[in-house]
């Protein structure tokens, strides 16, 4: 259970700093290119919790 929880986590902080280089990047297809990973990873993380059934929070994302 702790290397799914590893696993999340990673996902989470992957998707984090994907937005965080997005809202810094000044080219165009740049920002794109970071927006789509970020949503991308978190789509991931959601699917991950959705196999293990914690369904309230990737609820919460995908309404973000």
């Amino acid at each position: 259970m702790k290397g799914m929880q590893a696993q999340l986590e990673k996902l989470r902080t992957d998707a984090a700093e994907c937005a965080l280089i997005r809202d810094l990047a000044t080219a165009p297809k740049k920002r794109e290119l970071f927006t789509r990973l970020a949503d991308h990873l978190t789509t991931l993380q959601c699917a991950r919790m959705l196999a293990t059934g914690a369904t309230s929070i990737c609820k919460l994302n995908l309404l973000v």
